[in-house]
């Protein structure tokens, strides 16, 4: 077996089964305003176009080399996945559904973000420890940087100025000068950091500890760990709406629930099995949760804190990133 990053990732102590359990869609609660999400299937070799107006799959966009993460550009326009086993990105047009570009790395990278005003994507190499800056539009790498550590996740702060990356390996989270690709700060968090949210007012960082069962915050200005919150077994991707914090814990198939301001935990949400990718709608109504095993999307209210409709996808869905789009 080739040492790929699909093929490495710490989940249930191994490799996923390629065929997943479908869920019968439960049509219970009113559609999100985030008009779609964009669902990388990594057995599918494939991206699912789910409409949250009416919770189906309207489009399924070939891409191959089992993709796993995705960064949607600001303005919908584009989406840019990256394929772990085919070490490569592509960019993908929201309107026509097709791959427009296709970008060959130098390593296997699952993370990747969009910077501020979608000029440069980010891409971190997950086995050769480094950073790529590519130019999104031409879809060359404009620079390159090593930072060591098995770097998994990527995000970009509000601003624009600065790149916050898990480095897995070494339990650390690295803030990196966007422009020069600079590494400004280490900061000692939990056990195999992996993804990481960057919060709207760019204070504070969250990365879900893999293997310590926590999140670590840190306060960027101060470049210091502050809490560790206790979540379930093996959580993996965090995101914000409504006050709180909701994490992906895959062992458990659910998410951990945490209050942004007493950074103590809440409720815990039973969603599909080994849930993955999560992030908020843009009114910040619901949290979408990507179950990998599953093969679904569930949508959690934020008020009420319960799932209120699960829908189908593709095989083995991921989208570890930012997925949802706007299309008004």
């Amino acid at each position: 077996m080739s040492r790929t990053v699909s093929g490495f990732l710490e989940r249930a102590g191994g490799l996923k089964p390629v065929t997943g359990i479908a869920l019968v869609a439960l049509l219970l609660a009113a559609p999100a305003r985030a008009d779609e999400a964009w669902i990388t299937n990594q057995n599918g070799d494939d991206v699912s176009v789910l409409d949250l107006a009416t919770r189906k799959v309207v489009s399924t966009i070939p891409v191959g080399g089992k993709p796993a993460g995705i960064a949607m550009a600001h303005d919908g326009r584009f989406a840019w996945v990256s394929s772990t086993n085919g070490k490569y990105v592509s960019k993908i047009d929201c309107a026509t559904r097709k791959v427009v570009a296709r970008l060959d790395l130098p390593d296997e990278a699952v993370g990747i973000a969009i910077g501020k005003n979608d000029r440069f994507l980010y891409a971190v190499g997950f086995f050769k420890g480094q950073i790529f800056k590519i130019d999104a539009a031409a879809m060359t790498i404009a620079a390159t940087a090593d930072i060591g550590g098995t770097p998994s996740a990527i995000a970009v702060t509000p601003d624009g100025r600065m790149l916050v990356v898990t480095k897995r390996d070494a339990d650390q989270m690295a803030e990196i000068d966007a422009d020069s690709l600079k590494v400004e700060a280490l900061v000692g968090v939990g056990h195999r950091p992996y993804g990481i949210i960057v919060d709207p007012d760019g204070r504070r960082a969250f990365m879900a500890d893999v293997y310590s069962d926590d999140v670590s915050v840190v306060d960027l200005a101060a470049k210091k760990l502050v809490a560790r919150v206790p979540t379930g077994k093996r959580p993996y991707v965090v995101a914000l709406a409504g006050g709180k914090g909701f994490v992906t814990d895959q062992y458990e198939g659910k998410v951990q629930v945490f209050d942004l301001a007493s950074l103590q935990p809440d409720a815990r949400i039973a969603t599909g099995d080994y849930p993955d990718g999560i992030q908020a709608s843009f009114d910040g109504e619901s949290v979408y949760v990507v179950n990998w095993e599953s093969d679904s999307v569930s949508q959690i209210d934020v008020a009420s804190l319960k799932v209120v409709a699960t829908m189908e996808v593709g095989d083995s869905p991921r989208s570890f990133g930012t997925f949802l789009r706007k299309t008004r």
